[in-house]
């Protein structure tokens, strides 16, 4: 036989088996499981479920470049799926499978974490929204500082490409669970960045601001807490302000759509005055008496339409306390909720200078960690400080100190202007009318997507001239006034009911002309709004009713901002008492909870603003000196 006829009857011989086996028509098709991780990737992708000290275990995803080595550790825990978070694109490059805000740490050699928390998606245990710490509001060994512990010392000792280093960060939910990891810390936790962190849910984060309940809490109660049926309420895709309206109070809403078969949502139905169930959850009053040991940098957006509250919160307890053993710094950029870790180059109508998001991680947030996380030449440690970004003026800023300015009251006064000097005494007065409350946007009204995100820095001139607003204003500016800080509102305010919210906004009136801008030619941007409910005025634990005809001095305070008023423009205040239907309508009558009220319950009231004199409502302003 020669070698080319053996040669010949070899390839038959291998070709034949191939065209012999046909896959069987009728073969069950269902595969158990696909590793979308291919040979060819250039990241390592690795599952384990890392055990907790009461014996549950965590599911946690490991992502890192193929050939790390002596790197530190990025950790996040969530509970919005950590598969999810490590597969936002099926490629096998790493920094398309990231998301945008974590392509800049991988690309530089950080072993990036993804963890369940307990009870959600892959992790093992039950699950408690915000579950409290070890205490009167949680009789376990358990919580998110004990698992965030025992998570940060199996990784250190186990993922063996570590230098034993770890970080942890996240937005919003991950946000506090990073803060929940500075509470009796591992020796490894080395930096911590909390974003737009989940502090205090009754103060002014997600489930009520100052007393006034958000409605839209009750979407995300549907989709965190329930594993068939999960989303959003089934109300339909139509106006929300209407089908709000058309629900009654909160209770009678919860009740048409059987959320009160959720544990979570009969806790806040429950809970409408700040009690021990929400001052024992306050993360800033748990981390403010304690002593810091980690450096840790806290981030949120001048316009975060869902945790304003808690990062300036939290700063203002750390420094105060004279507990800090660890430098803090505090990060606020032109954003809605956790834009910081995408694009921030637009945010609605308003455009930007370049990335503000990229511009934050590059220049802040990566230096912050290098210089604590990297064994291999890590550059010095700056300075603890206060981040800013001054909008109006499109640049980034830096304060020793928050807040930068100093409080300068601006007057209501006659004739519908704001003066920078004490008027004479006055007034001005308004029917609200809980059956026609005022929008919080134009409607219809969607409280989801994009509509949301931007809806705080929409054009407020659909307010302005209602009957049941009041508008103050300004003559042109002929100087900047430039704010850093949280403007403290002073109301002197009288109401023929028993009860009464009231809404103010900060607003920036653009020229009426703007060919550079056509588009903001006259615009009314909102620099900050915050509500009000007048039960509150003698404290926050202290509901009372309020005395038809008396005259109260309502205080509190709007968002943290740095922004200029540039010449040209005028500064605006406006008042009201309802924002619907993101905060329930206040029925203006006495009832022991709004959360319940009845449909007879809500009436008409006059409210009535004071102003000059010594009943004078201003505006205090953080006035920085440029």
């Amino acid at each position: 036989m020669t070698t080319l006829f053996r040669r010949a009857l070899i390839v038959l011989a291998l070709a034949a088996p191939v065209a012999a086996q046909q896959t069987p028509t009728m073969l069950n098709e269902q595969v158990k499981a696909y590793d979308w991780v291919r040979p060819q990737a250039d990241f390592v992708r690795r599952t384990v479920m890392i055990p907790m000290r009461d014996g549950k275990a965590l599911y946690t995803v490991i992502l890192f470049r193929k050939g790390t080595h002596d790197a530190p550790i990025l950790l996040t825990r969530t509970p919005y799926d950590a598969d999810a978070a490590t597969s936002r694109r099926r490629s096998q490059k790493l920094t398309e499978v990231v998301g945008v805000g974590d392509a800049l740490f991988v690309d530089d050699g950080y072993i990036r974490v993804y963890q369940d928390v307990r009870g959600q998606h892959n992790s093992q245990g039950d699950y408690v929204m915000n579950r409290p710490l070890r205490g009167p509001l949680n009789a376990t060994k358990v919580d998110h500082a004990t698992d965030a512990y025992d998570t940060i010392d199996w990784l250190v000792k186990n993922v063996k490409e570590s230098n034993g280093r770890v970080g942890v960060t996240g937005v919003s939910y991950d946000g506090f669970t990073t803060l929940m990891a500075l509470i009796d810390p591992h020796p490894a936790l080395k930096a911590a960045v909390p974003s737009s962190p989940m502090v205090d849910g009754w103060m002014g984060d997600d489930w009520f601001h100052n007393g006034a309940f958000r409605t839209f809490g009750f979407d995300y109660d549907l989709s965190q807490t329930v594993d068939k049926g999960s989303g959003a309420v089934p109300k339909g895709t139509g106006d929300d302000y209407a089908a709000y309206l058309a629900a009654g109070s909160a209770y009678d809403y919860a009740r048409a759509y059987g959320l009160t078969a959720l544990p979570v949502v009969r806790k806040v139905l429950e809970h409408p005055t700040y009690d021990a169930y929400w001052q024992g959850q306050a993360v800033d009053k748990l981390l403010g008496a304690r002593t810091l040991t980690v450096p840790t940098m806290l981030v949120v957006g001048q316009w975060d339409q869902e945790d304003s509250y808690g990062a300036p919160a939290v700063y203002r307890a750390l420094t105060q306390s004279g507990r800090a053993n660890a430098p803090v710094s505090l990060v606020i950029g032109p954003w809605y909720h956790g834009q910081n870790m995408g694009d921030g180059r637009q945010l609605g109508a308003l455009k930007f200078e370049g990335d503000t998001g990229a511009q934050f991680r590059s220049r802040l947030m990566k230096p912050f960690l290098d210089c604590r996380l990297k064994t291999t030449a890590p550059p010095p440690c700056a300075p603890a400080g206060v981040f800013t970004y001054a909008t109006g003026a499109d640049r980034w800023e830096t304060a020793s100190t928050w807040p930068a300015g100093a409080a300068t009251p601006l007057y209501l006064a006659g004739n519908a202007t704001l003066s920078w000097s004490k008027p004479d005494a006055g007034s001005d007065s308004y029917v609200s009318d809980p059956a026609k409350p005022v929008p919080m946007l134009p409607r219809p009204i969607t409280l989801s997507g994009e509509e949301w995100r931007s809806w705080l820095v929409r054009d407020q001139r659909f307010a302005d001239g209602r009957t049941d607003v009041l508008s103050y204003t300004t003559e042109v500016l002929d100087r900047p006034v430039h704010i850093k800080g949280a403007p403290r509102v002073d109301l002197h305010a009288a109401t023929t009911g028993r009860d009464s919210d009231f809404v103010v906004k900060l607003i920036d009136v653009y020229p009426e002309e703007n060919a550079a801008d056509p588009a903001m030619a006259g615009y009314q941007l909102a620099v900050g709004i915050e509500i009000f409910r007048g039960r509150y005025v003698h404290g926050v634990g202290t509901p009372a009713p309020l005395e038809p005809g008396r005259t109260y001095a309502f205080g509190w305070s709007l968002p943290n901002a740095d922004h200029v008023f540039r010449p040209g423009h005028r500064i605006m205040v406006q008042v009201q008492s309802s924002l619907f239907p993101l905060y329930d309508r206040n029925p203006q009558s006495w009832v022991p909870s709004i959360m319940s009220a009845s449909p007879a319950d809500y009436v008409k009231a006059t409210q009535t603003v004071r102003w000059g004199g010594n009943e004078a409502s201003a505006v205090w302003l953080p006035v920085a000196a440029d």
